[in-house]
């Protein structure tokens, strides 16, 4: 295949500001190592600096790039997509979208002729999301699933047969995430295992979570078996996740999921909440534990599960290790090269 077309990748790019990777810089990478030639917009930290970066490249380049693909989320980046889209079609430059975030159904619910009308003038749309995809079939029938990928040789794995209790958290701390609910299954647990301790790993997203949970672990008295280690790159989430033996996954919305599926590819057994696309990739009881959002008892008592029953900790982790293997993108890249060509090719 030869790639001489240039792509223009339109998201967010803020791992250099925020300390973490997200999916359009990794497929950007994994993009320019098979060959194609990529611009991307945009790197710019604040929300202002950045629309215009990607407004002022799409214009800049309009002669360079083939094919452009738009990350769309929900609330005022929505309005983003739109007036991007709006430009690309002005500039007759063919353009995918690419549906992200937990929040966007329910903002389709809201929104339905803005949705409708943005997704009917694409060339061709896809979701890393089987339930953003269903849900959003109403408005474009055509949606491809193409699911987030991993590079799964970068996550060391190791098999977890007696697991001690301690707990791994890898998320951005905001209200979403909900880490208050890790706190509160850390307390719990400490009742009958004492040594019980948890670690947070993620940027702050300066919502006032942080000092929530920190006032919360004072609260309760587990300040002490409580560490927040704060954002780390990409080449570190291996080792750090690996400084647990039970991930915990509290969140209220999910879209997909990453911070799963690499704890997943470090053998963790994994304790999530089944909102989302999770109730999708994972299989209570098999490859993870699926309990209520919100619900500390719930998610202690599932942890409690892997520590004490004979053979469970093992089968999870192997289990979830294989589910993880499918996502490598060794087999993801190869459907984002066979969508790119389909729109370069057909238009």
């Amino acid at each position: 295949m030869v790639k001489t077309q240039k792509i223009f990748l339109v998201g967010n790019l803020l791992s250099a500001h925020f300390g973490t990777t997200s999916i359009s810089e990794e497929l950007c990478y994994h993009l320019r190592s098979k060959g194609w030639q990529v611009i991307t917009a945009s790197n710019k930290p604040y929300r202002i600096s950045r629309l215009l970066d990607i407004f002022l490249s799409a214009i800049r380049y309009r002669n360079v790039y083939t094919l452009a693909n738009v990350e769309v989320y929900s609330g005022n980046a929505f309005m983003w997509a739109e007036w991007v889209s709006a430009l690309l079609r002005y500039l007759d430059k063919p353009y995918i979208l690419t549906l992200h975030g937990g929040n966007l159904i329910q903002f389709s619910n809201q929104h339905p002729e803005r949705v409708k009308l943005l997704l009917s003038k694409a060339n061709l749309v896809t979701s890393p999301s089987h339930q953003i995809q269903t849900s959003l079939l109403r408005f474009n029938t055509n949606i491809n699933y193409i699911p987030n990928g991993i590079d799964i040789n970068s996550y060391n794995f190791k098999l977890r047969s007696n697991p001690a209790p301690k707990l791994i958290w890898l998320r951005a701390l905001h209200a979403i995430y909900q880490p208050d609910t890790a706190v509160h299954t850390l307390t719990i647990l400490r009742s009958d295992f004492p040594t019980a301790s948890l670690i947070l790993i993620g940027p702050d997203k300066k919502d006032g979570t942080r000092q929530r949970i920190e006032r919360l672990a004072v609260d309760l008295g587990v300040q002490n078996s409580m560490k927040w280690i704060g954002p780390i790159p990409k080449s570190e989430v291996s080792r750090n996740l690996n400084k647990g033996d039970v991930f915990l996954n509290t969140t209220l919305n999910e879209s997909f999921g990453v911070s799963v599926m690499e704890a997943a590819a470090c053998g963790l057994p994994i304790v999530t909440t089944n909102v989302g696309e999770l109730t999708y990739l994972w299989q209570d009881g098999y490859d993870a534990l699926l309990v209520n959002p919100s619900n500390a008892e719930e998610m202690a008592a599932a942890v409690q599960r892997i520590l004490t029953n004979h053979g469970l900790a093992e089968n999870l982790s192997r289990n979830a290790r294989q589910n993880a293997e499918k996502y490598d993108w060794s087999l993801i890249l190869p459907l984002w090269e066979s969508l790119f060509m389909q729109v370069i090719n057909h238009g």
